[in-house]
């Protein structure tokens, strides 16, 4: 098990992940179909294997290391600690950087979903050396999609064997989230390529060592172009020129232009880059112009997935620590004991820990299910899509559209409130570096930032999402809930919950009847600007609809003896949770979003 400052265990998922993987998304049916090579459950479960191994023997024990030895900005290069490069290097060397993608690019063809599984498990003992691995995946992916043939033989490849890596630049110092306002120009080159001036912000692994080249994927506008997010295009701009060969040259006006000291995730650099500065700087266009922020989609939503999975497996690293940490430390007596001379006992039978710890539990298991649910999706979309069912992967697709924005933001705010309960748990001791579970806070703090930040989704959600299509998108998630509480009644376990989530799900639709009118009405600041508790509430209710499913599948694997059967009662009681305290709560939001209640929105500027 990885341990951290303190000798605390910080993951332990693997009866957590196999449960996830194999009795809630069903992934070893995926495979009978043969769409990912020739891939089993037991080869999927050696390649987590192998990840578990670098995640306990390689990244967890260098988290306090890296803390006291951050990347160095020196003579306009980033520099980091060795042992950060050669962590990242274990990485490239045991396939991670190429296993989700088909053999015939180098890849393993493994699952989505057990690719994202292996992420979360290194991202629970290092989030920031994890990060170069799966964002460099992540680019190769859109070039995968967007790119020309060339391009993929230069660029794709290379990222592919982790020979390059791959960034998304998106944001600008001035602009931020506003990618419309973004002033990084493309002007045409008389050989097809494009000049790129301008700078960017909030770059990951923008400038890093331990690479040949770093390929940069650069949002900007081509002069001429149409206004605000409609003349955005993408350009691929390598750190160092590339040539018709593949052979790195010499460099390409990419600069650092410095880097950002970041509150958690050290391990890897944040940088603010400049283009064009002291020198000409070329890009190449992927995919066509004026639609660069349809085709940075492709690698965002991935990202967003990603994010989601590293919130939370950084939240179960800090349930696990602190489910430790209260079984072994002993302080005080049972309430109703007052005898001093009566030994102390372990913190978890105290209620209060019990809370403490519970919560976790729904928050990060909860956590874990929805984004193995989400990855799991993209894996059906590819059997669907293999087997010549545009339909099926159509709904599918529109059912991941749906989750994405609750994934994303709900993950992360809820694994942000149970990394705060692990320091609870610990008590003063969590305060202190000498435990692992506030580095785990301040990494997962970027989470709900990144990636669009959380109040970005809960506009997405309710301004594009529930409304998409005429609503197809949130009708297929209904069908999906309807046929867990149909599954439900038939358990004498779970049958309670069906009708709570059945209510909860009418709200979600009653809400959005009130709200929908306004927005058709012009009015959609109005009703915009309570976005965020209609994402609370859609994403109380998802957890539902994940918790009644691990419910079930555990108590189906308990049946067969898959699981232990406390595994089991475990889940159930998490499920329990759910329903009696988390749940109740979506009444509440219900009746102040159909009320539109305006406090913030109404709220003068001179007033704060």
């Amino acid at each position: 098990m990885s341990a951290g400052a303190g000798g605390l265990p910080l993951w332990g998922p693997d009866e957590e992940l196999m449960f996830q993987l194999f009795e809630v998304a069903d992934l070893e049916q995926k495979l009978t179909t043969g769409v990912f090579g020739g891939h089993d459950r037991d080869s999927v479960v050696e390649i987590l294997r192998v990840a578990r191994k670098i995640a306990d023997d390689v990244f967890a024990p260098l988290g306090p290391l890296l803390e006291e030895h951050p990347p160095q900005m020196v003579e306009g290069r980033a520099k980091l600690h060795p042992a950060a490069i050669e962590a990242v290097h274990q990485v490239r060397d045991a396939g991670f950087f190429a296993a989700a993608f088909p053999e015939d690019a180098g890849g393993l063809d493994l699952p989505f979903s057990a690719h994202s599984a292996a992420g979360a498990m290194l991202s629970a003992a290092n989030a920031g050396l994890a990060a170069p691995s799966f964002l460099t995946a992540a680019a190769a992916n859109l070039e995968m999609a967007y790119a020309t043939e060339d391009q993929k033989r230069r660029f794709m490849q290379p990222m592919i064997e982790g020979r390059f890596f791959g960034t998304m630049c998106l944001s600008e110092p001035h602009a931020g989230s506003s990618l419309a306002d973004i002033r990084t120009k493309a002007e045409p080159l008389p050989d097809g390529t494009y000049r790129i001036t301008g700078s960017k912000m909030w770059i990951s692994c923008g400038d890093t060592e331990g690479c040949e080249n770093i390929v940069h994927h650069v949002l900007a506008k081509i002069p001429g172009g149409p206004p605000g997010v409609k003349g955005i295009s993408l350009f691929i701009v390598p750190k160092f020129r590339v040539d018709a060969d593949g052979q790195v040259g010499e460099p390409n006006a990419v600069g650092l232009a410095g880097l950002n000291h970041k509150m958690g995730y050290t391990a890897n650099t944040n940088c603010v880059m400049a283009f064009g500065d002291g020198g000409e700087c070329v890009g190449e266009l992927l995919g066509e112009p004026h639609k660069g922020l349809a085709a940075m989609f492709h690698m965002m939503n991935e990202a967003r997935i990603g994010v989601s999975f590293g919130a939370a497996a950084l939240a179960y690293a800090g349930y696990a620590a602190s489910l430790a940490y209260a079984r072994e430390r002993t302080q005080g007596r049972p309430i109703d004991n007052r005898d001093p001379s009566s030994p102390m006992i372990p913190i978890i039978e105290h209620a209060d820990i019990r809370r403490l710890l519970l919560r976790q539990k729904a928050y990060a298991e909860g956590g874990l299910a929805l984004c193995v649910a989400s990855a799991d999706l993209v894996d059906a979309q590819r059997v669907a899509k293999e087997a010549g069912d545009a339909e099926e992967a159509k709904r599918l697709h529109l059912l991941l559209e749906f989750l994405t924005p609750i994934l994303k933001a709900w993950t992360s705010e809820k694994g942000l409130v149970a990394n705060d309960h692990a320091i609870q748990v610990l008590g003063g001791y969590g305060y202190t570096k000498d435990y692992p579970v506030e580095r785990l806070y301040r990494d997962n703090r970027l989470n709900p930032i990144h990636e669009g930040t959380n109040g970005i989704q809960a506009i997405d959600l309710l301004g594009r999402k529930c409304v998409m299509e005429g609503g197809a998108a949130l009708r297929i998630f209904a069908q999906e809930v309807a046929a867990t509480i149909e599954e439900a009644k038939a358990s004498p376990t779970c049958a309670a919950y069906a009708a709570p989530l059945t209510e909860a799900m009418g709200r979600i639709e009653a809400t959005l009847g009130a709200l929908a009118p306004l927005m058709m009405k012009g009015e959609a600041g109005r009703a915009l600007a309570n976005a965020t508790p209609f994402l609370e509430m859609a994403g109380q209710t998802a957890f539902a609809w994940i918790w009644l499913r691990q419910a079930l599948a555990a108590e189906r694997a308990a049946a067969a003896g898959r699981v232990t059967e406390d595994f089991a009662r475990g889940k159930i009681q998490a499920c329990r949770y759910w329903f009696a305290w988390e749940l109740p709560q979506t009444a509440h939001l219900a009746e102040q979003l159909a009320a539109v209640e305006p406090s913030w929105a109404e709220m003068d500027e001179a007033w704060f």
